[in-house]
């Protein structure tokens, strides 16, 4: 399979990624539309929401999980948008679930 988000989560293209774990990796957009604009994405290659099933729906359980965490890591806590895209028509770009979490620092940001 030829996949950009297998191949970024395999270690074989680059990317400034913000969390990893077994199931799931976090980078930054190349192309960001907010001032935080992360990607998460399970290592799984589930190919859109469309592909969720009782499967592998703890996978995405979890990447929420990783969203909340990192949300706090990254000073969004005046809130920020998860955006997904499934199919042609509804925007989906990659064909490898995926998960936009844009957000704006806080001013207090970074902490300390």
């Amino acid at each position: 399979m030829d996949c950009l988000f297998c191949s970024i989560a395999a270690g074989e293209i680059p990317s400034k990624k913000v969390y990893e774990d077994d199931t799931v990796v976090a980078f930054y957009d190349v192309d960001p539309q907010a001032p935080v604009h992360v990607l998460v994405i399970p290592r799984q290659h589930i190919a859109s929401p469309d592909d969720i099933t009782p499967d592998n729906s703890a996978v995405v359980a979890h990447v929420f999980e990783v969203i909340a965490k990192l949300a706090k890591e990254l000073g969004l806590e005046n809130g920020y948008r998860v955006v997904t895209n499934c199919g042609k028509d509804g925007g989906q770009s990659v064909q490898h679930l995926h998960f936009h979490v844009l957000g704006k620092r806080s001013l207090a940001w970074p902490p300390g």
